[in-house]
């Protein structure tokens, strides 16, 4: 898994690394099931102490996407496909996605540049099909990831 981080950026590596791992899921690039590296393996690949690792991998298990064990290591535990969201994630998302909205507004952006923004980024994630609990493409841009 190739994750690209701003070591200087504003946004703390930790919260990078789950937005990116994030980011994985909802591209395809990391379905259900599939392994990440170790906590260990990942931190020497980015040049990162490793407790910033499992930082970033203990918030996607309390968020339910990524399981952890012993043995089996860091591996996806939901994408797309796997059905609705866990009771009670909708609201605590909607609210994030509100205060993010606000953000744009306050700064003046307009509403129409605020949709075409958020079209474009819906275009690069893979959504359940329509009644089903598979995976589809749909909404990708064509040459996409």
């Amino acid at each position: 898994m190739l994750l690209s981080i701003e070591p200087d950026g504003p946004v703390p590596i930790y919260q990078q690394i789950r937005d990116r791992i994030v980011e994985a899921i909802a591209d395809g690039a990391q379905p259900a099931g599939s392994g990440l590296p170790s906590t260990r393996q990942l931190a020497v690949d980015l040049g990162v102490n490793f407790h910033t690792v499992n930082k970033g991998y203990d918030i996607l298990r309390q968020e339910g996407l990524l399981r952890i064990g012993r043995k089996s290591g860091a591996v996806v535990r939901r994408d797309a496909g796997s059905g609705p969201p866990d009771p009670g994630w909708v609201p605590d998302w909607a609210g994030r996605l509100r205060t993010l909205l606000a953000e744009a507004a306050a700064q003046g952006m307009p509403a129409e540049d605020i949709l075409r923004h958020c079209q474009a980024a819906l275009a690069d994630f893979v959504f359940p099909a329509a009644g089903t609990r598979e995976g589809a493409t749909a909404g990708r841009r064509e040459g996409s990831r």
